[in-house]
């Protein structure tokens, strides 16, 4: 019943021409959105491996199809921009909006730069190096067929910090086996993120060196988790935004205030939905729109547009 209500809720907020001024209202603002893997879509039909035992974070893992009627949804309403653009004066009638990806996941790479590529638009993504040989992420490994528990990543980022070998250790500690995942869900190999850094219109940016709880760490380990993948990067690669996308969104005043020392430019949460005021905007607390797997149309529509918020 609940489900049935809000999906009328959004047919009648769409019908009613209430987004077009809502992006209207915001048009001088900018949207950052934030996503994760795009899975193939044979991977989440009812015959597909990901459809007949789900795995992984469902949360994190969009169907390609999905996206890419996002990004045509997202042109015809917005003008899509280089991440850098999203700070400067605007220049035309419509509201900006820059596309990231968390994680380097294989699957936003190999399906969805492909995407991107095909209609002419730009994107970033931030890397964590420390998986950039294709190894999986904790929070999918661990999750079973309806997700990962609550509690569990709970422990993992209140105790544990996020560390991922800290995590695997403490749940083979109590008889829990790492689930094997589909290829898209592990993280993209140097050679992958190298041919996709050679595309048109995208770039590289940092998403520290191993993905922990950054004001969990002491103050050496926080800077080598925020120098050692922005050099990584600049050994290998020529399009890399001196740019930080903070791990599970977490920061705090200390965390922000050694990233601007150390050499980035700005910083971002995976939270928080529209930048309103992008020339007076705190530059290391910037917000996105995160993009879960399982938004409905409409519920993009109306995030997009500014006239719901993130729950």
């Amino acid at each position: 019943m609940r489900r049935a209500a809000k999906h009328l809720g959004e047919l009648v907020l769409c019908a009613s021409g209430a987004t077009r001024l809502a992006r209207a209202r915001l048009s001088d603002g900018a949207l950052v959105l934030a996503y994760h893997d795009i899975a193939p879509d044979e991977a989440n039909g009812p015959d597909g491996p990901d459809g007949a035992n789900p795995a992984g974070d469902a949360s994190l893992h969009l169907p390609r199809r999905e996206f890419a009627r996002q990004l045509d949804r997202l042109a015809r309403t917005h003008d899509i921009v280089p991440l850098p653009a999203v700070l400067e004066p605007r220049r035309g009638r419509r509201p900006r909006a820059a596309i990231t990806f968390d994680d380097a996941y294989e699957g936003a790479l190999s399906e969805g730069v492909p995407e991107l590529v095909d209609r002419g638009l730009p994107a970033t993504i931030f890397v964590a190096p420390a998986f950039a040989d294709g190894r999986d992420f904790w929070w999918d490994a661990l999750a079973g067929p309806d997700g990962l528990p609550d509690e569990v990543r709970a422990h993992a980022l209140g105790a544990l910090g996020g560390r991922d070998a800290a995590v695997r250790r403490w749940a083979a500690a109590r008889g829990w086996t790492p689930r094997p995942l589909p290829s898209h869900m592990h993280a993209a190999r140097e050679s992958r993120i190298a041919a996709v850094a050679a595309l048109p219109g995208i770039t590289l940016a940092a998403h520290t060196w191993s993905h922990p709880v950054l004001p969990a760490l002491a103050a050496d380990e926080l800077r080598q988790e925020l120098v050692r993948p922005l050099a990584w990067l600049r050994e290998r690669f020529e399009r890399v935004l001196p740019w930080l996308t903070y791990p599970y969104g977490a920061t705090s005043p200390e965390v922000a205030s050694s990233a601007a020392a150390l050499g980035y430019a700005a910083a971002l949460r995976v939270d928080g939905g529209w930048l309103h005021h992008p020339a007076r905007a705190d530059r290391f607390d910037l917000p996105r729109l995160n993009i879960p797997a399982g938004l409905s149309a409409r519920g993009f529509q109306l995030r997009a547009s500014g006239l719901l918020q993130e729950r």
